[in-house]
């Protein structure tokens, strides 16, 4: 085509229209996507297949794991759904030592989905809040030399252009009063400012997690509309600056911290982010649709942060998608009960994630147990039933009756029997289990008070699924056998 021709081409209606249908599919394209923690930390899981199901009717593009569970992987093959791949803190050291494990772990958990037609792996999450400060350095170090091990590994499997290295950090990572004063913990600065240098290099986004709530139960003094996005009385001025929530003065604080360290510019995923409904005083289905639904119109209504204006973060993944029964209590109650969705797929609130859907979809398909309950015999002297209590609860979980909690005050006989119900839908509703040394009976009549679920198990796990999953690679190197929990 000459040159003429070529001009008279971009002059013409036709090549305007598509520039403009360009120009809009790229906007498209750049708009901040919604997409979820995918936890599998569970007394009750349902089926992997089910739970992609629910991803796609609500139309979830993005999925963020902690683990390489093969279940889980294969069940997203085909789905279209983008897929975060997550590499265990515990496997930092091995990874980092050497590239023969590095290779294992890329061809058995990540090469093999990566094909057509299969799991769409897009990121490797290395670690997870592997510099957070309670570790107290104990995973630190690692990081950096396994993300080169990692790379080469990814490189020597022809996946180093499509499958990006990650490592999703807490917020704890930086600190600072104002926004404009963040800077990253003075022992962090080195390895930060190598890890951050690996990013840029290979087009990979930094990671935070930014829990508004944390900052809330963890100090009374914080103010409680400062962790919404509802407007505030309490807002923080920073020289020219004002910030109305505290999603927004972390973010910025972080992009002070990168700044300060010659990455001002760099992109942004919040790994982490939502509000718990259960557990503790201010975690309840109001404060948490309230919460997600404020940060989802924040985010997809493209108006950035101060720092950044009308630059919002490339993703965001709420945490979570699904409640996690068996997870560490150490925070709080609440770590049991972030979940969007119960431990079933059922929706607990009205959210738009602003995928089509105006409101969220329940799992369909869920294969639960009969509908039957087990209850304390009201007809017994249950004085001696504290053991039996407390037996059933160290094993099931019974957070939601603790000070906060959506079963707080559901009365004595109430307490004793939630707690003999979490035990027997454990144990996969055996007739034994409901027995307590006589104090228990099998009820068809749903027990449950207002907010105060009693549940019924579901038949996609059985009762050798109580610990998380657990997978060993075996890798002989020289002389020696190396193990990797996964």
């Amino acid at each position: 085509m000459s040159k003429a021709e070529m001009s008279d081409a971009a002059a013409s209606p036709l090549f305007c229209l598509n520039l403009i249908l360009l120009l809009l599919v790229s906007l498209q394209v750049s708009e901040s996507a919604i997409g979820v923690n995918w936890g599998t930390v569970s007394l009750h899981k349902m089926k992997p297949s089910t739970v992609v199901d629910l991803l796609k009717e609500n139309k979830i593009q993005k999925v963020k794991l902690f683990d390489t569970d093969p279940d889980v992987l294969a069940s997203l093959m085909g789905s279209g759904i983008q897929v975060m791949a997550g590499v265990p803190n515990e496997m930092l050291a091995a990874l980092a030592s050497s590239t023969l494990a590095s290779d294992l772990f890329i061809r058995q958990n990540i090469s093999r989905y990566v094909v057509k037609g299969g799991t769409d792996i897009r990121y490797i999450a290395a670690g997870n809040e592997p510099f957070l400060s309670s570790y107290a350095g104990q995973f630190q170090n690692y990081v950096v030399p396994a993300l080169l091990n990692l790379q080469q590994s990814l490189a020597k499997a022809n996946l180093a252009g499509y499958v990006k290295l990650v490592v999703p950090c807490n917020a704890d990572a930086y600190e600072s009063n104002i926004p404009s004063q963040g800077a990253f913990r003075p022992e962090l600065l080195q390895i930060i400012t190598q890890l951050v240098s690996f990013l840029n290099s290979n087009g990979s986004p930094f990671i935070v997690n930014i829990y508004p709530f944390l900052s809330l139960y963890g100090n009374s003094d914080f103010p409680q509309d400062y962790a919404f996005f509802e407007g505030t009385t309490h807002a923080v001025t920073d020289g020219p600056n004002v910030y109305y929530n505290a999603f927004d003065g972390n973010l910025d604080t972080l992009v002070a911290a990168l700044n300060r360290i010659g990455y001002g510019q760099m992109p942004i995923v919040i790994g982490e982010v939502g509000w718990p409904t259960d557990g503790a005083v201010g975690a309840n289905l109001t404060a948490a649709r309230v919460f997600n639904q404020g940060l989802i119109n924040h985010v997809l209504g493209n108006k950035g942060t101060p720092l950044r204006p009308g630059v919002p973060p490339m993703d965001i993944y709420l945490f979570s998608l699904l409640d996690e029964g068996a997870k560490s209590v150490l925070p709080g109650n609440f770590e049991r009960h972030w979940g969007i969705f119960s431990f079933d797929g059922q929706a607990k609130y009205a959210l738009n994630l602003g995928s089509g859907n105006k409101l969220l979809k329940n799992a369909n398909n869920v294969g639960y147990l009969p509908s039957r309950w087990c209850v304390a015999d009201p007809a017994k002297d249950l004085s001696g039933v504290a053991n039996h209590m407390k037996i059933a609860c160290s094993v099931a979980d019974c957070t939601t009756l603790n000070y906060g909690g959506s079963c707080n005050e559901i009365g004595a006989k109430g307490n004793i029997s939630y707690a003999f119900n979490s035990f027997y839908q454990l144990q996969m509703q055996n007739a034994q289990s409901c027995d307590f040394d006589g104090l228990g009976i099998v009820t068809f009549q749903d027990p449950s008070v207002g907010e105060c679920r009693f549940l019924v198990g579901v038949t996609g796990t059985s009762s050798s699924d109580f610990v998380a999953y657990q997978r060993w690679i075996t890798i002989l190197i020289s002389s020696g056998v190396w193990l990797f929990a996964m």
